[in-house]
């Protein structure tokens, strides 16, 4: 799977799926996420259990979606954080701001 794809487990909960890298997150990755994950006050889980592959294009995409939800005011929450997003995370400095559940 060379794109990644985001798909809804529940009425809070999403998945992604494959790689979140410099080669998959592109204007069109950029438009799928705003038309799925619409932060509107409404908590959301996002689940990146089933993430192939990781670089610092997917943690800069997470970093978007966490100040995304915090103008708009809506909780948002990880599950599932690959190893290799942590490591990234907390060379960069941001492993305080992925809230899990």
């Amino acid at each position: 799977m060379s794109q990644f794809q985001i798909e809804k487990k529940n009425t809070e909960t999403f998945e992604i799926l494959g790689a979140l890298t410099f080669k998959t997150i592109d204007k069109a990755a950029l438009k799928l996420c705003r038309q799925k994950l619409q932060f509107s006050q409404q908590p959301i889980v996002i689940d990146l259990q089933k993430i192939t592959n990781a670089d610092s294009a997917g943690l800069a995409l997470i970093i978007e979606w966490i100040k995304q939800a915090e103008q708009q005011q809506t909780p948002l929450s990880f599950q599932n954080i690959p190893q290799q997003l942590l490591a990234l995370a907390k060379l960069s400095g941001f492993e305080h701001r992925l809230t899990t559940v």
